[in-house]
């Protein structure tokens, strides 16, 4: 249902705080223009727990504005179970094509817990749901055994596998077939990930540079993994930054130095300054200077 390069994007305020829609329409309309396959709005690089539920609800129609019939989901990521549920009913009402899903972001549920509020979220928004699964950041990992026991709910279509092993991706498609659509989330795993079966890439760095992200998911498509690895490599030091505590700053600023957009976040993040911004502006700037032809990847 859900394949291709599906960009979690950024949201852009104005220097006041205010959402900027202006920006978010040309950043979004650049991703389109590069040949994304939809886009993710209000997650952890979109700052969405920074959000109210009506500006996510803002953003999302932002995004379809400009999306070109192409899927839009929203994410739900709430410390409550009923909050979450509210706003996937809203996302329904909104016209969001899906739902991305992180199961519980402050308490860490068990595998009981972790299937129940699952599935209310499902439920209250009777919307296709792509499962996050990021142990590493929220410490609640959708197992393979977790998703079996989802897997009898045809909402249930996808999952975001961010678990940091790349042997998970491996593990789901040997267990269920195609059942679920299994998307990369870790931007420095990805080329692993398409090798081994991946349909998908819910990528961060694409922000900053959609045509390459595009060239690497096309080529490995096409089975042309020594070219789309030649593009991964130079790639490399950029997708490092979409690991980082400070992954929101270090990719506004990459987007400010590659497309000249902006750099504002909402307290208690601030802008990168100091050595952390020279280290990361050096790393962009690099790339750039380096940044290959992809004249034969098309």
């Amino acid at each position: 249902m859900w394949t291709g390069v599906l960009p979690a994007v950024t949201t852009k305020f104005t220097a006041d705080g205010a959402l900027d829609h202006a920006e978010m329409e040309r950043c979004f309309a650049l991703q389109m223009k590069a040949g994304c396959d939809g886009l993710i709005v209000c997650g952890s690089l979109g700052e969405g727990p920074m959000l109210s539920p009506d500006e996510r609800l803002a953003v999302l129609k932002t995004a379809q504005s400009v999306a070109e019939g192409k899927p839009v989901l929203l994410t739900v990521s709430e410390a409550g179970t009923r909050e979450a549920c509210a706003l996937a009913a809203r996302a329904a009402k909104a016209g969001a094509a899906g739902l991305m899903v992180v199961p519980s972001p402050i308490y860490h549920t068990d595998a009981d817990e972790t299937v129940a509020t699952l599935g209310a979220v499902a439920a209250a928004g009777d919307l296709p749901v792509m499962v996050y699964s990021n142990r590493v950041a929220y410490r609640v990992d959708v197992t393979v055994p977790i998703m079996e026991r989802l897997a009898s709910d045809s909402r249930f279509v996808a999952i975001k596998e961010s678990s940091d092993d790349i042997r998970r991706t491996t593990e789901i498609i040997n267990h269920f077939g195609d059942r679920f659509a299994v998307l990369t989330g870790v931007d420095n795993l990805a080329f692993e990930a398409l090798s081994v079966g991946a349909v998908g890439w819910v990528a961060g760095l694409v922000v900053a540079f959609p045509e390459e992200t595009v060239a690497i998911y096309r080529l490995m498509k096409a089975g042309r993994y020594a070219e789309a690895l030649e593009i991964y490599r130079w790639f490399r030091p950029l997708l490092d930054l979409d690991v980082s505590t400070f992954l929101v700053q270090n990719i506004k600023l990459a987007e400010a130095l590659a497309i000249g957009s902006t750099e504002h976040v909402r307290m208690p993040r601030k802008p990168l300054s100091g050595e952390r911004r020279a280290a990361v502006e050096a790393i962009v700037r690099t790339a750039l200077e380096r940044r290959p032809s992809l004249k034969l990847a098309a």
